[in-house]
Protein backbone atom coordinates (compact mmCIF):
# COMPACT_ATOMS: atom_id res chain seq x y z
CA UNK A 1 0.00 0.00 0.00
CA UNK A 2 0.85 3.26 -1.36
CA UNK A 3 -0.31 6.56 -0.78
CA UNK A 4 -2.52 9.26 -2.66
CA UNK A 5 -1.70 12.39 -3.81
CA UNK A 6 -4.36 14.80 -3.39
CA UNK A 7 -4.50 18.35 -4.56
CA UNK A 8 -3.88 21.05 -1.78
CA UNK A 9 -6.38 21.76 1.21
CA UNK A 10 -7.20 21.60 4.59
CA UNK A 11 -6.38 18.27 6.19
CA UNK A 12 -5.37 19.12 9.72
CA UNK A 13 -7.85 17.04 11.49
CA UNK A 14 -9.39 17.17 14.14
CA UNK A 15 -10.16 20.16 15.43
CA UNK A 16 -12.30 21.44 18.12
CA UNK A 17 -16.37 22.55 16.89
CA UNK A 18 -16.67 26.02 18.85
CA UNK A 19 -19.82 28.23 18.85
CA UNK A 20 -18.49 32.22 18.58
CA UNK A 21 -21.06 34.27 20.37
CA UNK A 22 -20.92 37.86 19.55
CA UNK A 23 -22.62 41.20 19.26
CA UNK A 24 -22.87 44.14 21.84
CA UNK A 25 -26.75 44.25 22.51
CA UNK A 26 -29.38 41.30 23.03
CA UNK A 27 -31.08 42.77 19.25
CA UNK A 28 -27.27 41.73 17.87
CA UNK A 29 -26.73 38.89 19.21
CA UNK A 30 -25.11 36.24 16.85
CA UNK A 31 -23.90 32.46 16.98
CA UNK A 32 -21.72 31.11 14.10
CA UNK A 33 -19.86 28.18 14.61
CA UNK A 34 -15.89 27.67 13.77
CA UNK A 35 -13.67 25.04 13.31
CA UNK A 36 -10.91 27.14 11.50
CA UNK A 37 -9.89 28.49 15.24
CA UNK A 38 -6.76 27.46 18.27
CA UNK A 39 -3.99 28.91 20.34
CA UNK A 40 -1.30 31.00 18.78
CA UNK A 41 0.24 32.47 21.84
CA UNK A 42 0.38 31.48 25.30
CA UNK A 43 1.91 34.37 26.98
CA UNK A 44 0.37 36.03 26.37
CA UNK A 45 -2.99 34.11 25.99
CA UNK A 46 -3.94 34.11 21.84
CA UNK A 47 -6.71 32.72 19.98
CA UNK A 48 -7.50 32.53 16.43
CA UNK A 49 -10.82 32.29 14.61
CA UNK A 50 -11.28 32.33 10.51
CA UNK A 51 -14.36 33.53 8.89
CA UNK A 52 -15.85 33.93 5.39
CA UNK A 53 -16.49 37.63 5.08
CA UNK A 54 -19.71 36.93 3.65
CA UNK A 55 -20.71 35.31 6.93
CA UNK A 56 -22.95 37.58 8.86
CA UNK A 57 -20.98 37.33 12.12
CA UNK A 58 -17.91 38.67 10.04
CA UNK A 59 -19.18 42.35 10.75
CA UNK A 60 -20.35 41.90 13.48
CA UNK A 61 -17.41 41.04 15.10
CA UNK A 62 -15.11 43.02 13.07
CA UNK A 63 -17.14 46.41 14.33
CA UNK A 64 -17.57 45.30 17.96
CA UNK A 65 -13.96 44.00 18.16
CA UNK A 66 -14.67 41.21 20.60
CA UNK A 67 -16.41 37.53 20.62
CA UNK A 68 -16.45 34.07 22.67
CA UNK A 69 -15.46 31.49 22.03
CA UNK A 70 -17.63 28.53 23.31
CA UNK A 71 -16.75 24.68 23.87
CA UNK A 72 -19.63 22.23 22.83
CA UNK A 73 -20.24 18.91 24.29
CA UNK A 74 -22.30 15.90 22.52
CA UNK A 75 -25.34 17.57 23.94
CA UNK A 76 -24.68 20.72 21.96
CA UNK A 77 -24.04 19.00 18.75
CA UNK A 78 -27.01 19.70 17.13
CA UNK A 79 -26.54 23.74 17.96
CA UNK A 80 -23.26 23.55 17.37
CA UNK A 81 -24.29 22.26 13.43
CA UNK A 82 -27.79 24.34 12.91
CA UNK A 83 -25.71 27.06 14.27
CA UNK A 84 -23.04 26.70 11.43
CA UNK A 85 -25.46 26.26 8.73
CA UNK A 86 -28.29 28.85 9.31
CA UNK A 87 -27.50 32.46 8.88
CA UNK A 88 -28.04 35.08 11.86
CA UNK A 89 -29.51 37.65 9.18
CA UNK A 90 -32.66 35.41 9.33
CA UNK A 91 -32.64 33.57 12.98
CA UNK A 92 -32.27 34.34 16.36
CA UNK A 93 -30.04 31.29 17.14
CA UNK A 94 -30.27 31.51 20.76
CA UNK A 95 -33.68 31.35 21.20
CA UNK A 96 -34.28 28.49 18.17
CA UNK A 97 -31.57 26.74 19.79
CA UNK A 98 -33.14 27.43 23.21
CA UNK A 99 -29.81 28.44 24.14
CA UNK A 100 -29.02 30.90 27.30
CA UNK A 101 -26.90 34.49 26.19
CA UNK A 102 -24.95 35.30 29.48
CA UNK A 103 -23.59 38.04 31.02
CA UNK A 104 -19.31 38.47 30.31
CA UNK A 105 -16.90 39.61 32.17
CA UNK A 106 -14.55 42.20 30.11
CA UNK A 107 -16.83 42.15 26.97
CA UNK A 108 -20.14 42.93 25.86
CA UNK A 109 -20.43 39.61 23.77
CA UNK A 110 -22.52 37.29 25.50
CA UNK A 111 -21.39 33.70 26.62
CA UNK A 112 -23.36 30.58 25.84
CA UNK A 113 -24.77 29.23 29.22
CA UNK A 114 -24.48 25.61 28.16
CA UNK A 115 -21.23 25.73 27.03
CA UNK A 116 -18.95 23.73 29.92
CA UNK A 117 -15.66 26.80 28.90
CA UNK A 118 -16.50 30.12 27.96
CA UNK A 119 -13.80 32.20 26.64
CA UNK A 120 -13.78 36.23 26.44
CA UNK A 121 -11.71 37.36 23.01
CA UNK A 122 -10.59 40.57 22.34
CA UNK A 123 -9.48 41.47 18.73
CA UNK A 124 -6.43 42.25 17.75
CA UNK A 125 -6.13 42.13 14.08
CA UNK A 126 -7.80 40.67 11.27
CA UNK A 127 -5.44 39.15 8.43
CA UNK A 128 -7.48 39.09 5.14
CA UNK A 129 -5.71 35.31 3.64
CA UNK A 130 -7.92 34.19 0.90
CA UNK A 131 -11.98 33.08 0.91
CA UNK A 132 -11.49 33.45 5.23
CA UNK A 133 -9.98 35.95 7.38
CA UNK A 134 -8.05 35.13 10.94
CA UNK A 135 -8.88 37.43 13.59
CA UNK A 136 -6.70 36.79 15.86
CA UNK A 137 -7.82 38.08 19.72
CA UNK A 138 -6.32 38.57 23.18
CA UNK A 139 -7.65 35.87 25.62
CA UNK A 140 -9.28 38.22 28.65
CA UNK A 141 -11.04 35.70 30.55
CA UNK A 142 -12.15 31.84 30.92
CA UNK A 143 -15.05 30.80 32.19
CA UNK A 144 -15.22 26.48 33.45
CA UNK A 145 -18.46 24.95 34.74
CA UNK A 146 -17.52 24.39 38.40
CA UNK A 147 -19.20 20.28 37.83
CA UNK A 148 -16.15 19.46 35.58
CA UNK A 149 -13.44 20.76 38.37
CA UNK A 150 -12.44 18.18 40.59
CA UNK A 151 -13.17 19.23 44.45
CA UNK A 152 -9.77 17.86 45.57
CA UNK A 153 -6.92 18.57 42.95
CA UNK A 154 -9.08 21.72 41.55
CA UNK A 155 -8.17 20.37 38.27
CA UNK A 156 -10.19 20.76 35.42
CA UNK A 157 -11.68 17.53 34.18
CA UNK A 158 -12.74 18.82 30.35
CA UNK A 159 -12.95 15.08 28.93
CA UNK A 160 -15.88 14.97 31.14
CA UNK A 161 -17.87 17.32 29.55
CA UNK A 162 -17.84 14.90 26.48
CA UNK A 163 -16.35 17.85 23.99
CA UNK A 164 -16.85 17.06 20.80
CA UNK A 165 -14.38 17.62 17.30
CA UNK A 166 -15.01 18.46 13.36
CA UNK A 167 -13.08 15.90 11.12
CA UNK A 168 -13.08 16.05 7.51
CA UNK A 169 -16.77 17.11 7.26
CA UNK A 170 -17.73 15.50 10.67
CA UNK A 171 -18.55 15.60 14.05
CA UNK A 172 -16.88 13.16 16.74
CA UNK A 173 -17.36 12.96 20.54
CA UNK A 174 -13.46 13.26 22.12
CA UNK A 175 -12.35 9.45 22.71
CA UNK A 176 -10.46 7.69 25.58
CA UNK A 177 -7.28 8.72 27.57
CA UNK A 178 -4.52 7.44 26.22
CA UNK A 179 -1.53 9.93 28.18
CA UNK A 180 -0.68 12.95 29.92
CA UNK A 181 1.68 15.47 28.62
CA UNK A 182 5.19 14.20 29.09
CA UNK A 183 4.22 10.76 29.82
CA UNK A 184 6.18 9.17 27.27
CA UNK A 185 9.69 10.41 29.42
CA UNK A 186 8.32 10.51 32.92
CA UNK A 187 10.03 7.99 35.36
CA UNK A 188 7.90 5.17 36.50
CA UNK A 189 7.43 5.18 40.51
CA UNK A 190 9.03 1.83 41.68
CA UNK A 191 7.50 0.38 44.30
CA UNK A 192 8.65 -0.88 47.62
CA UNK A 193 8.14 -4.54 48.53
Amino acid sequence: MGKSLWKAGTMIYPLPAVMISCGSRPEDYNIITIAWTGTICTDPPMCYISIRPHRHSYDIIKSSGEFVINLTTKKLARATDWCGIKSGSKYNKFKEMGLSPEKASFVKAPMIAESPVNIECKLTEIIELGVHHMFLAKVLGIHADEQYIDKESQEFQLEKAKLIAYSHGKYYELGKFIGKFGFSVRKKKKHKH
